[in-house]
């Protein structure tokens, strides 16, 4: 399933008008479904939705504006159970139901950009306002989750002075191709378009720099990537930049030099990594960018003996700054020694245990912040001012 138009060559004029009446009634049933990464009804989000008959079948569409590729068989039982009083009488009883989930992902409006952001549709920051709390992790794993959802997605590692991405995803040692003397060729790792200072520096070549330094290193890899190609339309649904810790000069030159979709900041529930992630948090409203919503990681221990879970860290955090700052919390992730040791070893989680719990919690989390760039796609898109006050 990808993002396409569809259309169902059902002719409704040939319909007669007591089964076309049912129709409708089955087209309000599904428009009455909530949709679980957003919790509205379909009808409240103007999810596009098309129903049609044909030979003893009703056959309905749903296009959503987030990559949702494998919640196909989920979406067609949960049609299926919500129409099943429609089609037990009437003239459309007895009739089979099939149902097919799709989606479009459109691009945040951003005014002027780079000629290499042309390809790019949306960009979305994963920051935080201190270093040690999973930033990293949660942005590889993002990204690879976002792909697996079905949308096209590249990963830009901000972090100049820890770049980790070459490690996380087992490419330590490549250096990108350059075109034409000033663009570097993104490179291919799981799935993903990636660039990293990683990829540019020797081992021998620490980046010790000031701040000034830093960020126009960052705009470099930005804006003279060529992002989008090698991918199927040569665009990328997402850009995932994985921002150095804090809230400084790199964080400010990224948002003021192109307009970021939206913002995840990953905690801990530890009340100092609360404070911190408050301050990531302001900071981009300060720039106006939206916060699309927060990630609580290292949020549950699981006991590798008996399976009791408790809050090592504490409990409750990210949902207080959600409540408190008009945003949400998109998921909780666990405490988990293979969460670490597989992004250690190149293979992180989404990629090594794709059917296991924590990839399907990153997936969730995914569809969260990415269904959030949907309903933000409405705002206005301009580049922000940035507020000194």
């Amino acid at each position: 399933m990808t993002d396409h138009n569809h259309d169902h060559d059902h002719d409704h004029e040939d319909i007669p008008a007591d089964v076309q009446a049912q129709l409708e009634r089955v087209a309000e049933v599904i428009g009455a479904l909530e949709d679980p990464a957003t919790g509205q009804p379909l009808d409240q989000l103007e999810a596009d939705i098309e129903v049609g008959f044909d030979e003893g079948t009703v056959y309905t569409g749903v296009t959503l504006g987030y990559p949702c590729a494998t919640q196909q068989e989920a979406w067609a039982q949960r049609v299926r159970t919500a129409c099943a009083p429609l089609l037990a009488e009437g003239p459309l009883a007895g009739a089979e139901i099939q149902s097919d989930l799709y989606f479009q992902i459109a691009r945040t409006d951003s005014g002027e950009v780079p000629e290499s952001l042309r390809a790019v549709k949306n960009i979305i920051a994963v920051a935080s306002g201190k270093g040690g709390v999973g930033k990293s992790t949660t942005a590889v794993n993002l990204a690879l989750a976002l792909a697996a959802e079905g949308a096209s997605v590249g990963l830009l590692d901000a972090d100049i002075y820890g770049p980790s991405l070459p490690t996380m995803l087992g490419t330590e040692g490549l250096r990108p191709e350059v075109k034409g003397g000033k663009f570097f060729v993104p490179i291919p790792a799981q799935g993903l378009q990636t660039m990293s200072l990683g990829y540019l520096l020797t081992e021998d070549t620490p980046a010790v720099w000031r701040g000034p330094m830093a960020s126009g290193a960052l705009n470099q890899m930005l804006t003279q990537t060529l992002w989008g190609e090698g991918a199927e339309d040569g665009e990328l649904d997402y850009l995932v930049v994985d921002m150095p810790p804090g809230t400084g000069d790199i964080q400010l030159t990224l948002s003021q030099k192109v307009a970021l979709a939206g913002a995840v900041i990953v905690t801990t529930p530890q009340d100092l990594a609360l404070v911190d992630a408050i301050k990531g948090v302001e900071m981009f409203h300060k720039v106006s960018v939206p916060v699309l919503g927060i990630v609580e990681n290292m949020a549950l221990h699981t006991c590798s003996n008996c399976g009791h879970q408790e809050p090592i860290f504490g409990s409750g955090g990210g949902d207080r700054i959600a409540e408190e700052y008009d945003t949400r919390l998109l998921g909780q992730l666990p405490l988990a020694m293979a969460i670490r040791e597989q992004t250690d070893s190149g293979k992180p989680t989404v990629a090594a245990q794709p059917e296991g719990e924590v990839a399907a919690l990153y997936r969730e989390i995914a569809r969260k912040a990415a269904a959030q760039v949907w309903l933000d796609a409405d705002s206005e898109g301009a580049l922000p001012e940035i507020d000194q006050g």
